[in-house]
């Protein structure tokens, strides 16, 4: 096979796959749409991702070293806002912002 048949012939092999690959999740969500399991997942897991987020990124924070005060204060921040207006984006840029904010200027140390 010459050279351009060959990269013709992985081009189109390529495109099926990624193709496939990209089509498939839709092909089986469609049975699980009726899911009462689904259903309840997709109303808890956003909060409980976020909670394993935050428990693996505080799991090494010592409380009484004073860098600890940025990502407690932004901690409290996102949970208190979030609880407070209900929006995940808002909360979440608003929580960052503050961290960013304390951890590079007040909390040095």
């Amino acid at each position: 096979m010459s050279d351009t048949g060959y990269a013709v012939v992985a081009i189109l092999v390529t495109a099926a796959v990624t193709w496939s690959l990209r089509a498939l999740p839709f092909a089986a969500l469609a049975p699980l749409r009726a899911s009462t399991t689904v259903r309840y997942l997709s109303t808890r897991m956003p909060a409980g991702v976020m909670v394993i987020l935050a428990v693996y990124c505080l799991r090494d924070l010592r409380v009484t070293d004073a860098r600890a005060l940025a990502p407690l204060i932004a901690l409290a921040v996102t949970v208190g806002l979030h609880l407070w207006r209900r929006n995940a984006l808002l909360s979440i840029l608003a929580g960052t912002a503050v961290h960013v904010a304390l951890a590079s200027t007040v909390f040095t140390g």
